[in-house]
């Protein structure tokens, strides 16, 4: 069972996303919207270029702080507010933030509240993780 401490971080990583990652995700999710992979088809609907799926955006989120809980840890609720997209540059790709710190304690759980950042943009907000103690 995993000990929390107010403040404390329990995970922090950067995950490099590529326009590839964003094929093999639409292959697993079954999201094929052209905004996802094809330039144009983003640049007509006014978008700054291809994004990153949003759920897949949340879930590496969550994935970063899932790793660090052992194995037993139990998630009883997740839950982010999308504020801005990932753009994913064809050549560089874009990286994704995250830092996952105990926001508050109470007898039977643990928030987790995460920050998540691409290009030093805060890309979700109210992401919020609760693990069972």
């Amino acid at each position: 069972m995993a000990e929390f401490t107010l403040g404390d971080v329990v995970a922090e990583r950067t995950v490099h996303l590529t326009r590839e990652s964003l094929v093999r995700y639409a292959g697993a999710s079954g999201d094929f919207n052209p905004i996802h992979y094809r330039d144009d088809i983003a640049q007509a609907v006014g978008l700054p270029g291809v994004l990153a799926h949003g759920m897949l955006t949340m879930g590496i989120a969550s994935s970063v702080v899932v790793a660090a809980l052992p194995a037993d840890a139990r998630l009883i609720d997740y839950g982010v507010r999308f504020t801005k997209p990932v753009v994913v540059d064809p050549d560089a790709g874009a990286d994704v933030h995250v830092v996952a710190k105990v926001g508050a304690l109470d007898e039977t759980s643990a928030r987790i509240d995460l920050t998540v950042k691409s290009a030093d943009t805060t890309v979700l907000v109210k992401a919020q993780l609760r693990v069972a103690l």
